[in-house]
């Protein structure tokens, strides 16, 4: 396999982050020979190996010495279209005792698509007793602003964004909707009694665009999401239950024909993004690093970037929290990031040619 050696860079978006290591030499190398087409996410199994989704229905399973297989899911209902199609995958808190895991996709057609999560047994790269635990209604005609991204609460429940559906974000602020949301349930996808609105028994927060980034820190428990703005507007939000994150009511973006969306950047009762991207940057993917093998990214935010190109690191440490580029020399569009076990950080690039890549300090 090649290997890429750079140096990691400060490239200012925003307002930069004070201190960061801006001289250190690092390798990119891919984990394994084989290309993904249109992959979303990847996750890494405990005994090493890793998955990766693409969108078109199948999993790819990398193992540790490089080797791959692909397997079909037989999702029912999949839509493949536009930003639809298999998304997100994580693994049941007792992963290692029951195999289960929870997948979001999209599923219907061009008239009647949906959010939708199922539980599955995940052994030898392959799916069975796949259970639908949870849809988000209403159906929607449009093929985008999913979201999907999946993550769970140190009390065994679930988190899932949900998007706006691009045409219909005013249902984001109607709590009977389950577009543009955080959405909680429990792993039998019923939802639990201390949700905080008894009149929308799932909704977590409302006022979201398309969230698709969703992260628990692990240390602190503090739920981090991002989501896409129109044109500018993209955001960084500290998720609360019960709180109003005010899409469309106040945005720092504009309309893609340039009109303005809302007279409002803030409304009583609504809250302000933790970071505010204007002009954006596209956000996609999310990790959190605590390690000591990047000592400069320790508390950081990793940000993947569709637009902007670049993996992005939010220093959570300073007040206000704060973006810089790093790792410059991958300049690609990037789906997804995460945290290996072994503390390297692992970047999954967009499109129909997309690697799974390695970074590490090149001291070591």
């Amino acid at each position: 396999m090649k290997w890429v050696k750079g140096w990691l860079t400060g490239i200012c978006l925003g307002v930069c982050a004070a201190g960061m290591q801006a001289d250190a030499a690092y390798d990119i190398t891919p984990v394994t020979d084989t290309r993904f087409t249109k992959p979303w996410t990847a996750q890494q199994l405990p005994d090493g190996r890793w998955v990766v989704t693409e969108r078109k229905g199948f999993l790819v399973v990398i193992n540790t010495d490089g080797s791959t297989q692909r397997e079909p899911v037989a999702l029912p209902g999949l839509y493949f279209k536009g930003q639809g199609g298999l998304l997100d995958f994580a693994l049941a808190q007792d992963f290692s005792l029951s195999h289960r895991v929870l997948i979001s996709y999209a599923q219907g057609d061009d008239e009647h698509n949906r959010l939708v999560v199922v539980s599955a047994k995940f052994d030898d790269g392959k799916l069975s007793d796949i259970q639908e635990i949870f849809r988000v209604t209403p159906d929607k005609a449009t093929p985008v602003h999913f979201a999907g991204r999946l993550a769970v609460l140190d009390d065994g429940t679930w988190l899932l964004s949900s998007g706006d559906g691009f045409d219909y974000r005013e249902q984001a602020q109607v709590k009977s909707s389950l577009m543009g949301k955080i959405l909680r349930f429990r792993e039998d996808g019923s939802a639990p009694q201390d949700n905080p609105f008894a009149d929308a028994p799932y909704v977590y927060s409302l006022g979201h665009r398309n969230p698709q980034g969703l992260i628990v820190d692990p240390q602190t428990n503090i739920v981090y999401q991002h989501e896409h703005g129109p044109a500018g507007g993209d955001e960084i939000n500290l998720v609360e239950p019960g709180h109003n994150y005010g899409w469309p009511v106040i945005t720092n973006g504009l309309d893609y024909s340039g009109a303005r969306i809302t007279p409002f950047t803030e409304y009583p009762g609504m809250q302000q993004p933790a970071l505010d991207w204007t002009p954006s940057v596209a956000p996609s993917g999310m990790a959190i690093y605590h390690g000591k093998r990047f000592a400069s990214l320790d508390n950081h935010l990793l940000v993947t970037t569709l637009k902007a190109q670049q993996l992005l690191a939010v220093n959570l440490s300073q007040s206000p929290i704060r973006s810089e580029g790093i790792f410059a020399t991958i300049e690609q569009r990037l789906r997804d990031v995460a945290v290996g076990a072994d503390e390297a950080i692992y970047v999954l690039t967009d499109g129909y040619d997309a690697q799974l890549l390695r970074i590490t300090p090149v001291s070591e």
